[in-house]
């Protein structure tokens, strides 16, 4: 057998499969296995029916030699995960008197009877250990059979995740070693296609240790470096030089690196520098807004927005001039560069943004189609205007007009410092 970990993880649960419940269980189980050098191979989901559990489990199993289950260990008769891994193991389903015991006092520190029906918790597959759960009354379970090391976890995070670090992670890296850590350093572009980036890292991309992946975003991208090493600072130092060549290629569209956002990098810029920005929206109807105060320590910088739907309110409070808007129209370079001058005058900021456009899906003109936005970016010294010809949904039309805004912005924050 492989002294490599193979893990596959399965959700168990037809809420997942019917979208109710995002399966956020993946990522972090993929994400803390990461951190100690232990791959996932596959993702699951399966709903509630023991025969297409007994089968997600047997197809599991041919490929994977670590098979990690969430959900379905709870008191109900649809909480089907254990016995149908003792159905496709076929061994039985005992009563573990410590696992009872467990539950038992659980209920006892609350002050409340154990219900009957709980004791089902308790059936634990022969052969096979409990994993205690300090915050709920479903224990784990731990399995070695047929070459593969199955866990069983429930579903709930606040029980789920401290038993994935305290009794699966340790099992893991005992069996697997574990000691090769996997870093991983995330470069933020903008202004820059997917397309040309890939055309021109040909040479990156092809290499194993570290390994260089683009991701497309909604109006940007990203390269992800990822290194594995002993130890995380030689995986950095592997990561260093490959950075390094990246940053000397496209230095111009890079903005950022790990968490990063376009609107954390204009706060932050701006709260370095002691300036202040306003904006005045149109099609993006306070999004940039938004993406602005989701930012803690944004109201050392942002000092508020006008949403200016209509043309009566870009005149009256933004002071666009009425011929304006009757020559050029409220889509126009020229109303997106006196939003852009009127709420920085109108708030007293140091930098203004203006964005007009049309998000459809209706609206659109031969002359002026879906998804033609003006974007302004002024300050004391000038104000710039970009035309962009965006496609996507109206949200995401919105949404790109926001991250341009903020690319936008960043250049003449950086142009003059």
């Amino acid at each position: 057998m492989s002294n490599d970990c193979r893990a596959e993880l399965l959700a168990v649960g037809t809420e997942i499969l019917l979208g109710q419940i995002h399966n956020a269980h993946a990522q972090f189980i993929s994400q803390e296995l990461a951190k100690h050098g232990l791959y996932v191979y596959h993702h699951g989901a399966v709903g509630d029916n023991e025969a297409r559990i007994v089968n997600a489990f047997a197809t599991a199993a041919q490929r994977s030699n670590v098979v990690i289950a969430t959900g379905g260990l709870g008191p109900t008769g649809d909480d089907l995960t254990k016995e149908a891994l003792a159905r496709f193991l076929e061994r039985k389903l005992v009563m573990s008197e410590e696992a009872l015991a467990d539950i038992v006092q659980y209920f006892a520190r609350r002050q409340r009877p154990m219900p009957e029906q709980n004791r089902k918790q308790a059936l634990c597959i022969e052969g096979g250990q409990w994993l205690p759960n300090p915050n709920g009354t479903a224990p784990g379970q731990y399995i070695f059979d047929r070459g593969v090391h199955f866990f069983l976890l429930p579903g709930p995070p606040l029980e789920m995740r401290p038993m994935l670090r305290d009794h699966v992670i340790p099992r893991l890296v005992e069996r697997f070693g574990g000691e090769r850590k996997l870093v991983s350093r995330m470069l933020h572009f903008c202004g820059i296609g997917e397309s040309d980036v890939d055309a021109q890292i040909a040479d990156l991309t092809s290499g194993d240790n570290p390994t260089v992946a683009p991701y497309a975003g909604e109006g940007e991208m990203l390269l992800r470096i990822t290194a594995t090493a002993d130890t995380e600072e030689a995986a950095r130092k592997l990561i260093e030089p490959v950075e390094a060549e990246i940053r000397s290629r496209f230095q111009p569209f890079i903005y950022g690196e790990d968490d990063d956002s376009l609107p954390s990098v204009v706060i932050g810029r701006l709260r370095k520098q002691g300036r202040t920005l306003a904006v005045a929206e149109s099609c993006t109807g306070g999004m940039l807004a938004e993406l602005l105060t989701d930012i803690p320590g944004s109201s050392e910088a942002f000092v508020g927005g006008v949403v200016a739907y209509a043309n009566q309110v870009k005149e009256r409070l933004l002071g666009v001039d009425a011929n304006t808007l009757a020559q050029d129209g409220a889509v126009s370079e020229a109303t997106a560069k006196e939003m852009a001058e009127g709420v920085r005058r109108a708030l007293g900021s140091d930098f203004g943004v203006g964005i007009t456009g049309i998000a459809g899906p209706a609206g659109g003109t031969e002359a002026k189609p879906v998804g033609l936005v003006y974007v302004a970016v002024a300050d004391n010294r000038e104000t710039r205007v970009y035309r962009l010809q965006l496609r996507g949904s109206r949200a995401q039309i919105r949404l790109r007009s926001c991250k341009q805004a903020c690319w936008r912005l960043l250049q003449l924050i950086d142009d003059h410092m």
